[in-house]
């Protein structure tokens, strides 16, 4: 039997901003930046995300599993799921780098499941929430995070800008999501080198699988294209990897199935294979 459509706010982007602003405030009084800081130094070093996502040519499609528990357009995917075992299963399918949620509100997630699936893989972790401020950069690196999420719809010129500097002062890696030629253009001129194609559009939640093809060929040459939504199946990741992509960020046809371990197989083409 079908699950019953959700229906998404208009644009529920704007709405996890505006909750987001209220909570990086929440945050400054909680955990000063020269706590923040303190920590960050002495976390361990960084693991490089845009190396471990880069593929020669004839080399197969790299994976960011990520693990998501919920979101505004599913509602709950994988409710109380274990990080870390859902982390130690994506590891040893093959995934290059994990992707967390963080975002407790909207998306189940929380900011401690980042230490706790670095002490249990050794993969890249990329901190997947709506950044608008330094100090939340400060604060994945204090959680352990190699990589952070940049959303380009989200963020001025200057913000982008000043959040990639911020990134690159800790030896973290960002990775700039963007949605539309436009938005590609930006990140380009921010330096971005790392840059997520985002086939479903954050203010209505439609998916466009075809984005990938377009704005690829418009990135600098040598930026790691990551795609990022809707991808259902084998075919898909080839077709993407086709069409530029280095890698494909995978959630929710993950986090859905009995084995997400299994199902990165099966998503990577190589059925048969164990995870043990």
């Amino acid at each position: 039997m079908r699950s019953a459509v959700r229906v998404v706010p208009k644009n529920i982007l704007a709405e996890i901003l505006e909750a987001k602003r209220a909570e990086i405030d929440r945050a400054r009084a909680e955990h000063p930046l020269s706590e923040l800081e303190a920590r960050a130094r002495a976390a361990p070093r960084p693991r490089g995300m845009t190396d471990a996502l880069r593929r020669g040519d004839g080399q197969p499609v790299r994976f960011i599993a990520e693990i998501k528990r919920a979101s505004p357009s599913a509602g709950p995917i994988r409710p109380g799921a274990d990080p870390a075992e859902i982390a130690r299963e994506y590891a040893a399918a093959g995934a290059a780098a994990i992707s967390i949620l963080t975002d407790a509100r909207f998306f189940d997630g929380r900011l401690e499941f980042v230490p706790a699936v670095s002490a249990a893989v050794s993969v890249p972790l990329l901190r997947k929430d709506f950044l608008l401020d330094p100090h939340q950069v400060v604060e994945s690196r204090a959680h352990a995070a190699d990589a952070v999420l940049l959303i380009a719809a989200a963020l001025g010129p200057a913000q982008l800008g000043e959040l990639l500097d911020e990134t690159r002062r800790w030896g973290m890696d960002a990775l700039v999501e963007v949605h539309d030629e436009a938005e590609a253009e930006r990140a380009a001129a921010a330096g971005a080198d790392l840059i997520g194609v985002n086939h479903r559009d954050l203010g209505t939640f439609a998916i466009d699988m075809e984005l990938t093809a377009r704005i690829a060929p418009l990135l600098p040459a040598g930026a790691v294209v990551v795609a990022e939504s809707g991808i259902q199946t084998a075919e898909d990741v080839v077709r993407l990897g086709q069409a530029g992509a280095h890698a494909v960020l995978v959630g929710e046809r993950l986090m859905r199935a009995p084995s997400p371990g299994a199902a990165l197989i099966e998503l990577a083409g190589r059925p048969g294979q164990g995870t043990a």
